[in-house]
């Protein structure tokens, strides 16, 4: 049975049914249902489903409850957009005037479900059959049928005129190739270059790329760059365009949504006060450290790393994590591991920026044995290696 007619028999009454019987399956089950399920269903239809069930549990991470409605390819999963950014992103599509917009390369349809939420009409376009289905099935499974139409095309296909006729276009390039995840932005799918011409169609496109992307690789036709965390972890980069924003760059942190804009002012450096702070992880990649410095009055352990320090207790800020500073020493592995026995500290969290070591190396080297815990973290003060003894500051 091809692999698309086995997908659709998981959305008739006796798949779906096949399917509920499934949501609480573990590994260990697996061989035994199987074998038991075989007997009255088509094998094929079988091994979908358990497939099914453990794309879903591995999908909660990323789209909650709508999980267990939804259907699921493996590289869909590991390819969608987290629920709460894609929420984020349509959401300020929506604020920014949109009512129609075309996601293009829409997988799964991950986000054409949050653009759909937020109130816009929705033609999502991917070129693979059996994704397009998955993407439809989502849309259904969730009550969006109305608002999504799934098409399936290879971009290339598309006339200018009908992507210039919606209010925006959102544009996911592939990143990965036969080789695994690619840097190269001229080798997305589709390219960087083509990518930003078909946003050039639409009055407001945002086009999402590596969070990891050169400022020197942003397109001039970009009118802004946007670095997206989520629990203090980067997940995505968009580039937008027919945006008309004060400031080029913008950091923004969920859940919130918190946002830091700025252009570049210069940071003050100095050493270390009673308190630092590391930034999240948009804000440097934003390179907007030194306006988060400015609205902390903090200023930089070195000019090339992005650590923050205050003489005050700082004030509380979604941008970055703060840690009170008990101990500054020159880096000694011997006289750390001793300050650490006479502490009795056993557990300990490893953060650096600007050292060559590694956090592991450096563990195994301590031998810890204790009751208490510490965060040390490794970095260069006035061009010295050094280490700092912190605790966090609660939130």
């Amino acid at each position: 049975m091809p692999p698309l007619d086995v997908f659709r028999a998981l959305l008739t009454e006796p798949g779906a049914g096949l399917l509920a019987g499934l949501r609480e399956l573990t590994p260990a089950e697996e061989l035994t249902t199987a074998t038991r399920l075989r007997r009255d269903h088509p094998a094929e239809v079988v091994s979908a489903a358990i497939g099914q069930a453990r794309l879903r549990q591995r999908a909660a991470a990323k789209f909650g409850s709508d999980a267990e409605r939804m259907y699921f390819t493996a590289d869909g999963v590991e390819q969608a957009t987290r629920a709460p950014v894609a929420a984020w992103r349509a959401e300020r599509i929506a604020a920014l005037g949109a009512r129609t917009v075309a996601d293009l390369c829409c997988g799964i349809g991950g986000d054409a479900i949050a653009l759909a939420r937020a109130g816009l009409r929705v033609l999502a376009v991917d070129r693979d059959p059996l994704t397009c289905a998955v993407a439809e099935a989502n849309a259904a499974a969730l009550g969006l049928a109305d608002r999504v139409t799934v098409r399936q095309a290879a971009i290339g296909d598309l006339p200018d005129a009908e992507l210039a006729g919606h209010d925006a276009v959102f544009l996911d390039p592939a990143r990965r190739g036969g080789r695994g995840r690619t840097f190269d932005p001229e080798a997305y799918s589709p390219p960087l270059s083509e990518a930003v011409r078909i946003a050039g169609l639409a009055p407001l496109a945002a086009l999402k790329v590596a969070p990891g992307l050169p400022h020197a690789a942003i397109p001039a036709e970009a009118t802004e760059a946007e670095w997206v965390s989520h629990r203090g972890e980067v997940k995505e980069a968009v580039l937008w365009f027919g945006t008309n924003p004060d400031h080029p760059r913008r950091a923004t942190v969920l859940p919130g949504p918190h946002t830091l804009v700025g252009a570049g002012p210069q940071a003050p450096t100095g050493p270390p006060g009673r308190y630092l702070l590391e930034p999240d992880g948009a804000v440097i990649r934003a390179h907007l450290v030194a306006e988060l410095a400015e609205t902390l009055n903090a200023r930089l352990l070195d000019p090339a790393i992005a650590y923050l320090t205050t003489d005050e207790p700082p004030p509380p800020t979604p941008f970055a994590r703060a840690y009170e500073i008990t101990d500054r020493l020159p880096f000694n592995v011997k006289r750390l591991r001793a300050l650490l026995r006479e502490r009795d500290v056993g557990t300990v969290t490893i953060k650096k920026r600007g050292s060559a070591v590694t956090p592991e190396a450096l563990r195994a080297k301590l031998r810890l044995a204790g009751a208490k815990s510490v965060t040390i973290i490794l970095t260069r003060v006035a061009d010295t290696p050094t280490m700092l003894l912190a605790q966090p500051v609660p939130a």
